[in-house]
């Protein structure tokens, strides 16, 4: 656009010098042509074919084509580089010679008419409006370059959008399956966690089956000891009872052995006494004779028993209270004995009995703080266990966030590239399209002032006298083309 601008200008400009050259019946200044055409080829050679975002950026012409050369360019006008050119063109205008003239008198005065070696109308149509139907032509050109580059810019547009949407779907579409692959990676961390987690249950209800089955085992035992205490202790009653029952036999024994000493000394008593009688029978058959004798005999006799039967019976009472004092004492030291002992069992029974209920409080103490420091251990296991799944979910949260939030802006940035290409494609279609309107305003105005100077020079023409005849043919012949505006 640039360029085609650029040329448009350059054309306009050459124009211009050769419309004013020409109408005004004065020579072409080569000098200001060929200034003009190096003012504008140095621009042109400064410019580049295409705008850049940087002012230091730089463009490689090469890749895009050379520019023709002025002297190729299809125009009508030639410009002029050097004097051999010039003289060249002169000759070839048939300007190298004098021009034939004619003298025209008139009223008040009197010219000199150069006769032209042509049709000047053909000539002034040939300088004048050949440049406007060249600029019609390529402002319909730059038209239609402009709307060619538009539906170029709405493809490349639309293709961008397609690009982007493609690249927004395909971003939809990782990120889906990262999505799911987080989401897949935290159903089996979740599996694995609570797989883990009944496996340390079911570890936890094995080592508590154990410590039941422990207990119960430590409990057969207790039982079986406790039992077997109570065999003892039947055995050691039963040893007692024998015992008790030895010692009320032994008892019994000598109550018995007293007994028959005391039958066996009532049986000498009564021994005594037949003998006694006997004696007695035998005396007193005696003693008939010897009554006083007998009789003295007989009292003393008498005293004698009595006091050998008080003796007797002295004695007998004294052993039976020997005997029942001996069988007193045996029978109160062996009860003694026998409370002795058991109240020696009784203590040991205690004694035992309290170990083994501080031993049971102590092995229940301990289990149940083995038991409390497990289950603590398993609460902080769970605990923690449970605490690292959260961590791990809250960092996999945040990092989704993060990457969501990443994305957001990456699409945004997108969007505002978009947005920001948008807006510089649409500035730069206003600056063509105000370019080109700027282009047609000033060929509007060109056209407008070279109707002016047809206009001008045709009342020149007229007031030099020229027959009305030539000055109607000037006029059709300039407006054989109609004014037409360029859209």
């Amino acid at each position: 656009m640039d360029r085609t601008g650029h040329k448009g200008t350059f054309e306009k400009q050459r124009v211009k010098l050769v419309i004013s050259a020409l109408l005004e019946d004065q020579p072409l200044s080569t000098t200001g042509v060929l200034s003009s055409s190096s003012t504008t080829s140095n621009r042109s050679r400064n410019r580049t074919r295409y705008r850049t975002k940087a002012v230091s950026s730089e463009v490689d012409e090469s890749l895009f084509g050379g520019i023709k050369p002025l002297a190729q360019i299809d125009s009508p006008i030639v410009l002029l580089r050097d004097k051999h050119a010039i003289q060249k063109t002169f000759a070839t205008l048939g300007w190298d010679h004098k021009p034939e003239t004619i003298q025209l008198i008139t009223r008040d005065m009197v010219r000199q008419l150069i006769v032209p070696t042509k049709d000047p109308q053909t000539l002034c149509h040939n300088f004048i409006f050949t440049p406007q139907i060249i600029l019609n032509a390529k402002c319909h050109a730059i038209r239609d370059a402009q709307i060619l580059e538009k539906q170029l810019i709405q493809k490349e547009l639309d293709a961008e959008e397609k690009r982007l949407d493609q690249m927004m779907e395909v971003e939809r579409q990782k990120s889906i399956q990262r999505q799911e692959e987080l989401d897949r990676k935290r159903r089996e961390e979740r599996i694995r966690g609570r797989r883990h987690i009944v496996q340390q249950m079911e570890k936890n209800q094995e080592e508590r089956s154990l410590l039941a089955e422990q207990r119960e085992q430590e409990k057969e035992h207790l039982l079986e000891y406790m039992e077997q205490l109570q065999e003892e202790d039947l055995r050691d009653m039963e040893r007692r009872h024998q015992q008790k029952l030895k010692m009320q036999a032994e008892i019994k024994r000598i109550n018995d052995e007293s007994q028959k000493q005391k039958a066996e000394l009532l049986a000498q008593e009564k021994l005594a006494d037949q003998m006694v009688m006997e004696f007695t029978k035998k005396k007193m058959a005696r003693e008939a004779e010897f009554e006083a004798e007998q009789e003295r005999i007989r009292r003393e006799k008498e005293k004698e028993i009595a006091r050998l039967r008080a003796m007797q019976e002295k004695a007998q009472d004294y052993q039976a209270e020997q005997d029942a004092l001996r069988a007193k004492r045996n029978q109160e030291v062996a009860d003694r004995e026998w409370r002795r002992k058991e109240k020696e069992n009784a203590q040991k029974k205690m004694e035992t009995e309290a170990k083994l209920r501080k031993s049971r409080l102590e092995q229940v103490a301990f289990k149940e703080h083995s038991l409390a420091v497990q289950v603590q251990r398993d609460r902080d296991e769970f605990e923690r266990l449970l605490r690292t799944q959260r961590e791990q979910i809250e960092k996999e949260r945040l990092e989704e966030e993060k990457k969501a939030t990443g994305r957001l802006q990456h699409a945004n940035e997108l969007r505002r590239q978009v947005r920001e290409n948008q807006q510089k494609q649409v500035q730069d279609r206003i600056a063509t399209f105000e370019e080109g309107r700027r282009l047609r305003e000033e060929a509007q105005r060109r056209r407008e002032r070279i109707e002016d100077i047809k206009k001008k020079k045709i009342e020149e023409l007229r007031a030099t006298g020229l027959p009305e005849k030539y000055c109607i043919e000037a006029e059709r012949k300039a407006n054989i083309l109609p004014t037409t505006s360029v859209n």
